[in-house]
């Protein structure tokens, strides 16, 4: 189903200013058509399962840690990093440094979850540098999705939720529980910012196990690799990105004519399928598959096989 696992043949550490080095690597043929994989999150890192939807006798599959996250430096797990310089318009301005790194003219980009925003904020203001859209898990970072995410959801998992309300302190309870993890994740005291971040993912994972097949990542037992997930996930979600709420759907027309394909699963609850079918109604050449047994995670069998073979598709239809 899935390609074989392969092994970069290239990795490496590129400087990206206010202190930031970003790691990246490329897999597959050297000389194929360029793919850029951005990863969900935000703060969750590549991996290696995500780039074996890619022939990798076609495609040149390149992946990157967005800042802060993954084998990236400074790593946002340490309490004294800096956060105010790890920003959406930051990572925009990264891919664009990486794709010129790697001298690469145009790219087919790939997002998932996190990286669906990404990817179309990064496809609205370099349109001539995207050749193909391939969009799994639908999101646009909206406050509404927001709020859905930490709010909407309780009513699904009322029990969970208590326990995610109740890890913050009384007088945050009612309010903006975004805001209050944040402020506890900033905390310089490991046993206050390492209880959230633990806190934080007990709560992802409700939504993430309502699939019997699911499973956790075993990233999500290693304190580092949490700590540093929840922080970039709360500093961009109270900031709400940086973009404005309708901005995606606003400046659409900035992306007409890029092929553009999204999948979703009807059964996702972290990213209803009403985001992909509003985001499908504004994009009317672009194409919406919706994966009838799926849920949000891209790894379930239904997902993957509906990926490859778009991916598959893809080829005639991308230029090197």
């Amino acid at each position: 189903m899935l390609y074989p696992d392969i092994t970069p043949f290239a990795e490496g550490l590129l400087e990206v200013g206010d202190g930031h080095r970003i790691f990246w690597m490329q897999s597959g043929n050297p000389a194929g058509a360029p793919v850029l994989i951005l990863h969900g999150g935000p703060g969750s890192g590549s991996s290696a399962g995500t780039r074996r939807y890619f022939d990798p006798q076609h495609y040149r599959i390149v992946q990157f840690d967005q800042r802060g996250c993954g084998n990236s430096l400074p790593h946002a797990s340490e309490p004294d990093v800096d956060l105010s310089t790890n920003t959406t318009w930051r990572s925009i301005a990264d891919i664009e440094r990486l794709r010129i790194s790697l001298g690469i003219e145009r790219w087919a980009v790939f997002g998932n979850s996190w990286g669906c925003t990404l990817a179309l904020i990064y496809a609205e203001t370099h349109p001539d540098r995207v050749s193909s859209l391939l969009l799994v898990g639908i999101t646009m970072t909206r406050q509404t999705e927001i709020d859905w995410l930490y709010h909407g959801l309780r009513r699904f998992f009322p029990e969970e939720w208590a326990r995610f309300r109740a890890a913050v302190p009384p007088g945050d309870r009612d309010g903006d529980l975004v805001g209050a993890y944040y402020r506890l994740l900033c905390n310089p005291d490991p046993t206050i910012h390492v209880k959230a971040a633990v806190d934080w993912h007990e709560w992802e994972s409700a939504s993430i196990l309502v699939d019997p097949r699911a499973t956790l990542s075993a990233r999500w037992s290693d304190s580092r690799y949490v700590t540093a997930r929840a922080r970039i996930i709360t500093h961009y979600f109270h900031h709400l990105a940086w973009i404005e709420e309708s901005q995606i759907l606003r400046d659409i027309n900035r992306i007409v004519g890029i092929p553009c394909t999204m999948v979703q699963g009807r059964l996702d609850l972290e990213g209803p399928l009403v985001t992909a079918w509003e985001l499908s109604r504004a994009m009317p050449e672009a194409e919406l598959i919706v994966v009838p047994n799926a849920a949000h995670s891209a790894d379930l069998a239904e997902m993957a096989v509906t990926i490859i073979r778009v991916a598959d598709a893809m080829r005639v239809r991308i230029s090197k």
